[in-house]
């Protein structure tokens, strides 16, 4: 007879550092969490995944699809972060593999960040403050300036971005836009018709968008010498976005007024490791190690958020917040007690009844079937025929597809999972199956 893997077996490995609030978490639903500070890479992370069910990681942790192949128990992956360019999307999703994100809850850490920057370079702030460090007292005004009545130019108007927008007006700046895609404008702020023309007319540029082909280089040669004198280029997105030899080029000529990079083409992978740019050393650029999000607010929300998740996915097999495989939204699962009434399985007491449901007679309980498969015809009606030449009814029936992969989850009562499972292993369309209950 088989039935859910229970809660004790399943082995959580977290990487980076991930908040306590996220490990606290996974251990009140009783998994076995391990956890480490640093990224692993290659045989390292392998050997660190294998027999894990559930992997948690940030930015600097790459998982390959030689990574995937070697935790073939991985049933879900979490990026405490919000990109996730640095997992084998593709291949997780053709494993069954849903992988999470929190592409929100930092929105407002990395939008203070920048606000402070623009005032610290306005205003000279960390040249100033050098200088004191040095000994030398000058208490010039030369070169710096209120951000009032200044114009700020965001390239990418979503959450971070519209939340820079609306702190940035309150400090009475003039707010222009620029998205490639139409973006509901807050308070005054307007949309340039073209990057061009916001380069043309902000004071200060500010970037927030994906790494992504079209944003490669989105700030060039040609793009900086389209911007005003004196203006400031702050980059909190990503380290492609920006050309940093031309960058430099533009500072030390005098083109540009300052800058503030947080994001890096390449970053050291540890504490200590040595950094180096062609922007470093410049004393109008303020130099951060991608603390954008790194606030306790924000790295406990993030940890929150993924996990909230990791366990629903876990539990009850709610894909919804997922960026790679099908997303279904699942109520809480219902079980069938000995006497048959039906309720729902309430989230406290599941520690609690997991001996008594597994001593509980195979007919009188309820499973969800969790099912990846290629996305081809006949899948569905394969499946309807083996439960129901098994005897069982199903009561409820989820399905989402991509153009490769579906999704379907099924509540099957009353029965043992047991059959069900062997049978549905042997569709050849299947990619994973697993049962709870």
């Amino acid at each position: 007879m088989k039935t859910s893997f229970p809660k004790d077996k399943i082995r959580a490995v977290l990487l980076e550092s991930i908040h306590p609030a996220g490990v606290e978490m996974l251990e009140r639903e009783g998994f076995a969490v391990e956890t480490r500070k640093g990224a692993l890479e290659g045989r390292h992370l392998e050997t660190a995944i294998k027999g894990a069910h559930l992997l948690g990681i940030r930015s600097k942790t790459a998982v390959t699809p030689e990574v995937l192949a070697a935790g073939p128990r991985l049933l879900t992956v979490g990026c405490f972060c919000i990109g996730t360019n640095q997992v084998a999307l593709n291949d997780a999703c053709h494993r069954g593999v849903p992988v999470f994100n929190s592409p929100f809850s930092n929105t407002r850490s990395v939008a203070e960040l920048t606000i402070a920057e623009i005032v610290a370079l306005a205003r000279r702030l960390t040249d100033k403050s050098a200088q004191m460090h040095h000994g030398l007292w000058d208490k010039s005004a030369e070169g710096a300036h209120e951000v009032r009545g200044r114009t700020v130019g965001i390239v990418g108007y979503g959450h971070i971005g519209s939340q820079v927008s609306v702190l940035a007006e309150a400090m009475g700046m003039r707010v222009i836009f620029h998205d490639i895609i139409p973006k509901l404008a807050l308070g005054n702020a307007r949309p340039a018709r073209s990057l061009n023309e916001l380069l043309e007319a902000a004071d200060v540029v500010t970037l927030h968008v994906p790494a992504t082909p079209l944003t490669e280089n989105l700030i060039g040669p040609r793009q900086i010498a389209k911007m005003r004198p004196g203006a400031l280029l702050i980059n909190n997105a990503r380290g492609s976005v920006v050309d940093l030899a031309a960058l430099a080029a533009a500072l030390k000529a005098g083109k540009l007024g300052g800058a503030a990079l947080d994001v890096f083409p390449d970053e050291p992978a540890a504490k200590g490791d040595p950094f180096d740019s062609p922007v470093r050393g410049l004393s109008n650029v303020i130099l951060t190690p991608h603390v954008g999000g790194s606030t306790e607010e924000a790295q406990e929300a993030i940890a929150v958020d993924v996990c909230t998740k990791l366990i629903r996915f876990i539990n009850n097999g709610s894909t919804t917040g997922s960026v790679n495989v099908p997303q279904v939204e699942l109520p809480e699962q219902a079980s069938l007690e000995p006497d048959g009434d039906e309720r729902p399985a309430r989230k406290g007491e599941r520690l609690r009844e997991d001996a008594a449901r597994r001593a509980a007679p195979p007919g009188t309980r309820r499973h969800r079937i969790l099912h990846f498969h290629r996305n081809v015809p006949g899948v569905l009606r394969q499946m309807h025929d083996l439960i129901a030449g098994l005897g069982a009814n199903i009561a409820a029936e989820y399905l989402q597809t991509t153009r490769d992969v579906g999704y379907v989850v099924l509540d099957v009562d009353p029965t043992d999972a047991g059959p069900i499972m062997d049978g549905l292993k042997k569709i050849p369309e299947t990619i994973r199956v697993r049962a709870l209950w």
